[in-house]
Parts: C-alpha cells; sequence; structure tokens
C-alpha cells in the first residue's frame, strides 16, 4: 500500500495528539509523544499545553519533581523530558553513538582516550548518587585529573553519563545553574548487545508515536546509524507493516496502530520551541514545507517556535508587548486566523505565572527573518488581531 504526503502527515499528528488535544496525564502524554524536547525548559511545558485538553502545569512540574518524568539526553543526544521507565532503554539503544561522539574528538585532543573517559564517566555517576552542581562534577573530577584536562574532557564525559537533571528552579522548575543526579535504573553500557535490543524496543516506541516512518527516519529521530536502524527493523520481522511512501520509499509500522482519514481537520496550533514533530524525520516536508524549513530552522540548528495551519508550519510566532504575534510565510485562512486568536489567548493565561515573555533570547533572530504576513493575536490586550502592513512589529 502507498500513503500519500497527506496520510502521512495526519497520521503523525494523529500519534502526536495535535489532531485532538488527549485527557492523558502528564506522564502518559510524554509516554504517547515518545520523548518531548527540552533543551529550553518551557519547551515540555508548551509541548503538552499543545497536546493535553485542561493541561496544568502543576502536573509535569509534581512528574519532574517525583522523577515520573527525567530531563536527560537518551535520544538525539538533545535533552528531552522522557518517561522514566522509558530512559534506560532509549539511553541504552543510543549508547554506541554517544561514545563515538562524546567520548572523542575534543576529549582525544585534550589527551585521554575514550576508553579511560568512559571509566572516568562511570566513577562521576557514582558520585552523583546524591544531587550535584555542575561545578562540584568538574571540581571532583579535576581532583583526578587536573584543572586543565578536566575542563577539556568535561564536556564530553557530563554528556555521555547518564546524569539526570534535577529540578532546581526557575519558572519551568530548571535553572540556569545545571544540577545533576545519576538515573535511578542505570542504563548498561559499552555492552553492543544490550544496545542492539534496546534500539529494537525504541523502534516500536518511535512507530507508536510517529510512524508510519523509514529506517532512516528511525536513524535521525535516534541519533543511531543507518545501519543499526536497518538491522533493528530487520530483526523485528513480520512484528511490522510495511508500506511504500509517497517517493516509492519503504516505511514501517506496528500493525495494530491507525491510518486516520487524510481529510480529518487538523487544528492551527501555537508550538514549543524543537518540538519533535517538526524533527522526527529524515524528510521533514512532512510538516514543513521545503520553502520555508531554512527560515522556520536557523542554521545553527535553533527551531524557532511554529505556527502550524492545517498540519503544516505557515511561520513563526512570538510574544510581544502587545501580545503574541504570528508571521506566516504561506497563506492563513480567516478561520485559521481566528483558531490562533483562541489558541493565543490560551496561551497567554497560561503563560501569565510563569514566563510571559518565553522564549525571549531567540527573538534576535526575527532581525533576520524575510518579510511576511504579520499579525498580532488578540491576547494580551484583548483588541482584535491587526495585521502590521510593513511585515514586521514594533521592537
Amino acid at each position: 500500500m502507498q500513503l500519500t504526503a497527506r496520510q502521512l502527515n495526519r497520521a503523525t499528528l494523529d500519534r502526536q495528539s495535535l489532531l485532538h488535544r488527549t485527557s492523558a496525564d502528564a506522564v502518559t502524554a510524554v509516554r504517547n509523544a515518545v520523548a518531548v524536547q527540552a533543551q529550553s525548559p518551557a519547551s515540555p511545558f508548551i509541548g503538552l499545553w499543545n497536546r493535553v485538553a485542561g493541561f496544568d502545569p502543576a502536573d509535569l512540574d509534581a512528574a519532574f519533581a517525583s522523577g515520573r518524568i527525567v530531563r536527560g539526553n537518551p535520544v538525539r543526544m538533545t535533552l528531552h523530558a522522557v518517561a522514566a521507565d522509558d530512559y534506560r532503554t532509549f539511553r541504552e539503544a543510543t549508547e554506541p553513538s554517544l561514545y563515538a561522539a562524546k567520548l572523542g574528538g575534543r576529549i582525544a585532543e585534550a589527551g585521554l582516550s575514550a576508553a579511560e573517559a568512559a571509566v572516568h564517566a562511570a566513577a562521576i555517576v557514582e558520585f552523583a548518587a546524591e544531587v550535584r552542581t555542575a561545578r562540584e562534577c568538574e571540581a571532583w573530577l579535576a581532583e583526578r585529573l587536573g584543572p586543565e584536562l578536566a575542563k577539556g574532557v568535561w564536556p564530553g564525559i557530563r554528556q555521555y553519563a547518564p546524569l539526570l537533571r534535577t529540578v532546581n528552579g526557575g519558572p519551568w522548575g530548571f535553572s540556569e545553574k545545571v544540577h545533576y543526579t545519576a538515573a535511578a535504573d542505570l542504563p548498561v553500557l559499552g555492552d553492543r548487545e544490550a544496545a542492539d535490543k534496546a534500539l529494537q524496543e525504541l523502534v516500536l516506541r518511535y512507530l507508536a508515536g510517529f510512524g508510519p516512518a523509514s529506517a532512516a527516519d528511525v536513524a535521525i529521530f535516534a541519533q543511531v546509524q543507518r545501519g543499526r536502524a536497518k538491522m533493528a527493523i530487520a530483526a523485528l520481522g513480520d512484528r511490522l507493516a510495511v508500506f511504500q511512501g509517497p517517493n516509492g520509499e519503504t516505511l514501517h509500522d506496528l500493525p495494530e496502530a491507525a491510518l486516520p482519514d487524510p481529510e480529518t481537520p487538523a487544528p492551527a496550533r501555537l508550538m514549543a520551541m524543537w518540538d519533535n514533530v517538526f524533527l522526527a524525520y529524515v524528510d521533514r516536508s512532512r510538516t514543513i514545507p521545503p520553502e520555508i524549513r531554512t527560515t522556520v530552522i536557523r542554521n545553527n540548528g535553533d527551531v524557532l517556535p511554529m505556527v502550524l495551519v492545517d498540519g503544516l508550519a505557515a511561520g513563526l510566532w512570538r510574544v510581544t508587548e502587545a501580545g503574541i504575534e504570528a508571521t506566516v510565510w504561506r497563506p492563513v485562512p480567516d478561520d485559521a486566523w481566528a483558531a490562533l486568536d483562541v489558541e493565543a489567548r490560551a496561551l497567554t493565561a497560561f503563560l501569565a505565572d510563569r514566563e510571559p515573555e518565553v522564549y525571549r533570547r531567540y527573538q534576535h533572530w526575527w532581525k533576520r527573518l524575510p518579510e511576511g504576513e504579520t499579525v498580532v493575536l488578540a491576547a494580551r490586550l484583548g483588541l482584535p488581531r491587526t495585521p502590521l502592513r510593513d511585515g514586521r512589529s514594533p521592537p
């Protein structure tokens, strides 16, 4: 069976609770999303706000505080929020990639072999059996390696070691002063058999949240070698269904997974930065039209907060003094603008007690954006939405 691009788009939105908000609790919602991007502490909260009806941020606060949801780098070598009982599997699955990427290069140049660095990483996990600050961890390492070598190898070791970020303040629970603790259920490291078995489980979890998808998609989401992704899919055999993509590519899925009607309406959304709905595939045109990809994803990797219209990125949003401002480079019909007004009002209320000017540090990008249609949504001042004729808002 050959699937169309629209079928794939609607399948992704459905599994990511973006066709209809779910009533799930925070832990279940994170598990259903597989892994929620958490490079910015605000993003998991906005990510769940987009996915959960009546989402209360206190529910995610409580899940982080209790350890039912953890923040670390189990997939794609970047910070994600995942259900605690998924962390070990995901981290074992991606261990070979982390070992190669984080314990080579700069560490080798500093004068420490990857094998030696792995020993120190295991030791620092023991040190972090209780909560430690980043400064304490680096000082501990300096006592063993000397200050200069420790400074050179600490960035790689802290990214390789299974260390979790701990709640320590800030509007979203995590401040800029990083605190670490070791994972409660420590993954097995340096064991290729364990890694390959875990990758099979990660494939199943990934397809549940993002399928149908290819081996290349699995590899890009997990940041593992494409060959390993192919081997994991082959090992799963008839546990997976096989489809053809729009260009004849081989796609895999769970046999029981539903494929919604491609004509199902997709509601407008104001998405979090780095949301995985935009990053989970090698071909990002599933949710980002190619003509605006380099506008909404900057050359340094910043994935700006996008406006989602009819299941596809149409532009970007930010908070201004007047309200939530949307700049779009694709046509947005009036009913979608009306829906975005509703979303903007709700998001403004959601942010009010936490960080009303969320993502402010990334607004320098707006100076570099091409001209588009810019609209201040009826959010903060209760005014009708107002197009800005010059394509820009006041600074």
